[in-house]
């Protein structure tokens, strides 16, 4: 087995921070990109990883704060990857969006400030987009690739001009990020120039790390937090989520979160991993009876 904590890091003083879990969970909740693929590449060990997890019988749920694509293709691209999933297995904000608009704003106008799977998800669902700003109710910002300051005019009017408006968000990333240091704004920097320019305040989160996705979760994967690890490479969504939950949790330095990152927050996460190639112990179990499972 392997032992507690690991040396030999390049940020030297904060090896003791490392950690990897001793045992199998029943659930797994993986954040996606940073964690188990960034950008088009899937990370080291991620396949192995999700091989062993199928052996042992674990549920396995995969979360995602991106709004751009539905969750047929993120199984699409997992399975282009190697990593087989089911449409059950899939969760972003595209799905949670949709289900608390339906909830909460059935009878409303939406404006959207987001990509087509997005727009596509809630026109399926029934819902009323329009982007006449003298009737909009919600005004939904989302990473949104053709964002511009015509979109950011009608959201103003809307909010601002006519006062009719509520502000929601897909999710509150600032930035998506990508291989070698890159990535795009996300969701969060259109919710930020939204409420700069109108004094109002996002008012709901349909992604990491609020309650909405973590109940919805839940759902999903059928187990109780303290029987699931949450994985992945966000302190502020997705170990925050974790934490909330009273769920273990394990970040994965294959992202956003760097050592002296870590070292400066507030949070601690159970486990600390160089990638999820270390989030296994070296011999786990086969099948859901033996004792390391929990």
């Amino acid at each position: 087995m392997t032992t507690g904590y690991l040396a030999n890091t390049a940020n030297e003083g904060l090896g003791s921070l490392l950690y990897r879990p001793k045992r199998l969970y029943r659930g797994y909740l993986f954040d996606l990109d940073g964690t188990i693929y960034l950008g088009r590449d899937l990370l080291p060990g991620a396949r192995e990883v999700m091989q062993r997890l199928r052996v042992t019988d674990s549920k396995v749920v995969f979360l995602s704060n991106n709004p751009t694509r539905d969750p047929q293709m993120y199984v699409d691209k997992l399975t282009s990857l190697g990593l087989p999933a089911t449409l059950d297995e899939i969760l972003n904000t595209v799905v949670t969006m949709t289900s608390w608009l339906l909830e909460h704003a059935a009878d409303k106008k939406i404006f959207v400030i987001g990509e087509a799977p997005l727009k596509s998800a809630l026109t399926s669902a029934g819902l009323l987009l329009t982007e006449d700003a003298r009737e909009v109710d919600v005004v939904v910002a989302s990473y949104d690739r053709t964002f511009e300051y015509r979109k950011l005019q009608i959201a103003f009017d809307a909010i601002a001009v006519h006062r009719r408006a509520i502000l929601v968000t897909t999710n509150p990333d600032v930035f998506c990020p990508f291989p070698a240091g890159h990535g795009e704004p996300d969701a969060g920097a259109i919710v930020a120039a939204i409420e700069a320019c109108t004094g109002a305040k996002c008012q709901v989160n349909a992604g990491k790390p609020d309650k909405l996705m973590l109940e919805t979760a839940m759902r999903q994967i059928g187990l109780a937090p303290d029987e699931c690890l949450m994985v992945g490479d966000r302190l502020s969504t997705d170990i925050a989520m974790g934490l909330a939950a009273g769920m273990d949790t394990a970040l994965v330095l294959t992202g956003e979160t760097t050592l002296p990152l870590l070292a400066a927050s507030d949070l601690r996460p159970t486990y600390v991993l160089h990638g999820v190639h270390e989030l296994l112990p070296d011999d786990p179990p086969v099948g859901t009876g033996g004792e390391s499972l929990s």
